[in-house]
């Protein structure tokens, strides 16, 4: 402390040889820099910069000591009633900022687990995947159905204009004029539109509904 250090030398030494024999045997308090962590039986071992580098997080509170009163094993390590599985990808994104998961582990456990050790940067990570395989999932692949219409001339434009929502007009194939109408001629077409149907998670076949179109989807 500053009084050590406004005194004579012989104290100083005293105090350094004090800082020396520190940093051997940290004791459990604050000047520790390694943290051991019982994550439901298994024990980590990582260090304060570590689990601090997510201010908000329920590591960096739990090591700075201030709020949370946490109970200790016999080995001074911290107690925590959780699934260690998911422990390892949330430590190793404290260390270096990336989410890296065994192919067996599912994005929703580690979610789980950042929620509940509130880590933003990583749910927001983890959330932004699980929506891209979803998105897959939703997207792979469309089943395109046909349809074939005949009409005469002066019926198409009005067909086509009143084509329900999620039909696209294909192709217009002109079949001659079959009929004769009094003096005038009537050309006959056909008329082949196309909808994709996508399958959705859930299995059953989404097509985007003209209520939804109207009415903004309440979040």
């Amino acid at each position: 402390g500053m009084r050590m250090r406004m005194e004579g030398g012989e104290e100083m030494q005293g105090a350094v040889g004090l800082r020396c024999t520190w940093d051997i045997l940290p004791p459990a308090g604050m000047q520790s820099k390694w943290v051991r962590l019982n994550v439901g039986g298994t024990v980590f071992l990582t260090t304060r910069q570590t689990l601090c580098r997510e201010q908000k997080s329920f590591l960096c509170r739990l090591c700075q000591g201030e709020e949370l009163q946490s109970d200790r094993d016999e080995t001074g390590a911290y107690l925590i009633d959780r699934d260690p599985t998911y422990f390892g990808p949330i430590l190793n994104f404290l260390r270096h900022g990336k989410l890296v998961l065994d192919k067996d582990m599912a994005e929703e456990g580690v979610l789980e687990e950042a929620e509940f050790y509130n880590i933003g940067p990583l749910i927001r990570i983890i959330k932004d995947r699980l929506e891209e395989k979803n998105y897959t999932v939703t997207q792979v692949p469309p089943k395109h159905v046909y349809r074939v219409l005949q009409c005469q001339e002066e019926e198409l434009t009005q067909m086509v204009s009143t084509m329900s929502d999620g039909w696209r007009f294909e192709q217009l194939v002109n079949i001659g004029s079959s009929y004769n109408y009094g003096n005038e001629d009537q050309t006959e077409f056909l008329c082949v539109v196309s909808k994709e149907l996508y399958n959705s998670p859930s299995g059953l076949s989404s097509e985007p509904s003209h209520k939804a179109k109207v009415r903004p989807t309440l979040l």
